[in-house]
C-alpha cells in the first residue's frame, strides 16, 4: 500500500512540474508578441508623426477628432499595401523633424521636404510630391509683384521651414517675422501685419482659394522646386518597404486616386485598377 501511494505521490509531483513549466514557456511567447522586431513583419504597428495643421496634407477634422489630408490618405494606403498599421501623433512640424532624429518616432510625413541637411540625419523615401514656395500678399497690393520686391518688406512664414531657410539666405534686406504655425501667418497678412507671407505652394494655393474670403492672392513665381519625401530614423528597415509599397500606388492608380480626391487633378493619369 505505501508503495503505490509513493508511486501516486511522485506522479503528481511530476504532473505538477510540467504544468509549470509549460505555462512559463507560454508566457514568454506572448510577452514577445507585437514587439519591434525591426524587420517590418507583417502586422506591426508603427508610430507615425505628422504635422498637426498644415491643409490640404494632414489636419484635424473637429468632428471626427481624425487626422485627415493627402498625407494621411496616402500613408494609410501605403501601410495597407506593405501589410503593417499605423499609429498616428500630430504635433508642431519641428516636433517632427526631431522625433525622426531622435528614433523616437517611426516613419514622419508632414509635407517635409527632401533637403541635403535633412539628409545627413533623416532617411527619406522616394519623393511623393512635387512642390515649391510661393508668395501670398493682400489682394489691393500692388507693391510686391514677385521676390524681388521684399526688401524691407515684413515677410511671414513658418519657423522652421524650408520657406525660412529660403528668406533668410535670399533676402536678408527684408525683415523675416517666424509663426510657430502658418494659418497665423497668414491672419497677419490680412490684417496688415505683415505684408507678405511665403510658404509651400499647394498650403498658400488652398488658403487663398479656400479661406482667405478673397482678401490674398499669390504673386510673382513658383520659387525653390522642392519634392516631399517620407521621413525615417536613420538606417530604419522601413524605407524599402515603403518605397515598394508607394511606387506600387502609383502604378495601379491609388495614388492618382487620392490625388484628385485633394488638388482636383490626376497626377499620373492612371486609373485605379481596384
Amino acid at each position: 500500500m505505501k508503495k503505490w501511494l509513493g508511486l501516486f505521490t511522485l506522479f503528481l509531483l511530476v504532473t505538477l512540474l510540467a504544468a509549470c513549466g509549460s505555462s512559463e514557456e507560454g508566457g514568454s511567447d506572448t510577452s514577445g508578441e507585437g514587439g519591434d522586431s525591426g524587420e517590418g513583419s507583417s502586422g506591426d504597428t508603427y508610430t507615425v508623426a505628422t504635422d498637426n495643421n498644415f491643409v490640404p496634407f494632414e489636419f484635424l477634422n473637429e468632428e471626427t477628432g481624425e487626422m485627415e489630408g493627402f498625407d494621411m490618405d496616402l500613408i494609410r494606403a501605403v501601410a495597407d499595401e506593405a501589410g503593417f498599421e499605423v499609429d498616428i501623433e500630430s504635433m508642431k512640424f519641428d516636433g517632427v523633424v526631431a522625433g525622426m532624429q531622435t528614433g523616437r518616432y517611426d516613419i514622419g510625413i508632414a509635407g517635409m521636404t527632401i533637403t541635403e541637411e535633412r539628409a545627413e540625419t533623416i532617411d527619406f523615401s522616394d519623393p511623393y510630391y512635387d512642390a515649391g514656395l510661393i508668395i501670398a500678399v493682400q489682394e489691393g497690393n500692388e507693391d510686391i509683384q514677385s521676390e524681388d520686391d521684399l526688401a524691407g518688406k515684413k515677410v511671414g512664414t513658418r519657423s522652421g521651414t524650408t520657406s525660412e531657410t529660403y528668406l533668410s539666405e535670399n533676402h536678408p534686406e527684408a525683415e523675416i517675422v517666424t509663426f510657430p504655425g502658418i494659418v497665423e501667418a497668414y491672419m497677419d497678412l490680412q490684417a496688415g501685419r505683415v505684408d507678405a507671407v511665403m510658404y509651400d505652394v499647394p498650403n498658400v494655393q488652398y488658403y487663398v482659394n479656400n479661406d482667405a474670403k478673397g482678401e490674398l492672392k499669390t504673386v510673382g513665381d513658383i520659387l525653390q522646386g522642392e519634392q516631399y519625401g517620407i521621413a525615417f530614423p536613420q538606417d530604419s528597415e522601413l524605407v524599402e518597404p515603403v518605397n515598394e509599397a508607394l511606387q506600387t500606388l502609383i502604378d495601379n492608380g491609388t495614388y492618382d486616386d487620392i490625388y484628385e480626391e485633394w488638388f482636383g487633378e490626376r497626377k499620373y493619369g492612371t486609373e485605379s485598377s481596384e
